[in-house]
């Protein structure tokens, strides 16, 4: 019976370990060999309860980002301080962290579909389809889905539900955090838009410091702070804010929409 034990979207936690060990054997090198991930806040990650924890970070990649994550929080809980030394910390990977992901995107093809049974609580997006504007309902099954996924651990999120940065921030997800009060913790990333490609499946540049910031949980006031309060906290909090822009010199500022530019043509989907 434990052999085919599954989570409460009814994956099999044995093919979703074995999956996360080979993904991760696979993937270490990007961050620790390739490239160097320099990472803050492991004991964060040890000091968080087992279930109702949303991590809502920036977003630089589809899948280079979320994939660093899995590697940090499973080494942090297995001891590593600021580390992904010795690969060892997969073999009992925690198995209940999702990410939430745009339905198209995990099913573009037979990679993506693997890596949506790693974790991903795939959504329909409500104002991009197909590479195309849209306007469409929130759809009531993924805000269940984002619920279920809190009620049996940990979700990862990217509020601005794009890689360009200094995008907005979604309001979907102020409204889950007033309704569902998880542990919210920021995190920020820096170098996987240079690592990597858009989708993060392809290293692009070698030799590039990576950086992951894991902050201490937020205090929000869930009964009482407004929807905008909760958004701009989470935008400081992301470094996502607009005047975080006031300290980005105009050449960073250029060579940030540049890189898009290029990306956005080199991959059609954002």
């Amino acid at each position: 019976m434990g052999l085919f034990k599954k989570n409460p979207f009814g994956h099999i936690l044995f093919l979703k370990r074995w999956l996360i060990r080979v993904a991760g054997a696979m993937t270490h090198q990007r961050y620790k060999g390739f490239n160097t991930l320099e990472i803050e806040g492991s004991q964060v990650i040890r000091d968080l309860p087992e279930t109702n924890v949303l991590f809502v970070s920036n977003h630089q990649t589809y899948f280079a980002d979320v994939v660093a994550m899995f590697h940090v929080f499973n080494a942090s809980l297995k001891g590593r301080d600021d580390s992904i030394k010795n690969l060892a910390y997969l073999w009992n990977p925690k198995l209940n962290i999702y990410y939430v992901a745009a339905k198209e995107t995990m099913k573009k093809s037979l990679l993506t579909k693997i890596l949506a049974y790693a974790g991903s609580i795939s959504i329909e997006r409500t104002w991009r389809a197909d590479g195309q504007d849209v306007n469409r309902q929130v759809k009531f099954s993924d805000i269940s889905n984002i619920a279920k996924a809190l009620d049996d651990g940990w979700v990862i999120t990217f509020p601005q539900g794009t890689t360009t940065p200094w995008k907005p921030l979604r309001k979907g997800t102020a409204h889950i955090i007033k309704r569902y009060k998880p542990v919210v913790v920021p995190v920020v990333i820096d170098g996987f838009r240079r690592s990597f490609d858009k989708k993060g499946l392809r290293v692009k540049k070698k030799g590039i410091l990576q950086s992951m910031q894991i902050k201490p949980p937020l205090d929000i006031d869930y009964d009482n702070e407004s929807i905008d309060s909760i958004l701009e906290k989470l935008e400081y909090a992301i470094e996502q804010h607009p005047s975080f822009l006031k300290v980005i010199s105009k050449e960073e500022l250029a060579a940030y929409e540049a890189e898009n530019q290029k990306r956005r043509y080199s991959y059609r989907g954002d």
